[in-house]
């Protein structure tokens, strides 16, 4: 009977849930007789739950914000060698295996080279191989980060 009258109550909120979902699209939709509503958020707090990002631009494509998976490929210190070198293993990656994404940004106090953007840690992991497999990325290793999601 509990799990019943659970089940029950959960079917009566999904409605609820969903209209919270665009809430904030539903307060920024202009409406005839009323005025305007204009919410200024980072596009960080979008991507901690796993909305769209729709501060993009016109000129690029959409993309979904979540938690996941990268693989390191480099991590340096804060000097323009570092630089330098992170941008050369993202080059070597790209010159392996185009398809996949890099990343190269300054993380304080280093300097990062990351690949890809994976749902599961199987799929990070498959990766990593792959690279180590090559012979010339030997110090790999899978980060847990904010990934982006092509829609």
């Amino acid at each position: 009977m509990r799990t019943f009258l659970f089940f029950f109550v959960c079917f009566l909120m999904m409605p609820f849930y969903s209209q919270s979902q665009d809430i904030l699209k539903d307060l920024e939709t202009r409406k005839a007789g009323e005025g305007k509503v204009t919410i200024h958020q980072d596009s960080r707090i979008g991507a901690l739950i796993g909305k769209p990002d729709s501060n993009n631009g016109s000129g690029e494509k959409k993309v979904l914000k979540t938690t996941g998976y990268r693989v390191q490929v480099y991590a340096g210190n804060n000097s323009r060698i570092a630089r330098e070198e992170a941008a050369a293993k993202a080059s070597q990656v790209k010159e392996y295996f185009p398809e996949l994404p890099v990343y190269t940004h300054f993380s304080s106090p280093r300097w990062l080279c990351r690949v890809g953007d994976f749902k599961s840690i199987e799929e990070a992991d498959a990766t990593m191989r792959k690279l180590k497999a090559t012979g010339v990325f030997k110090e790999v290793s899978i980060v847990k980060e904010v990934i982006n999601i092509s829609l």
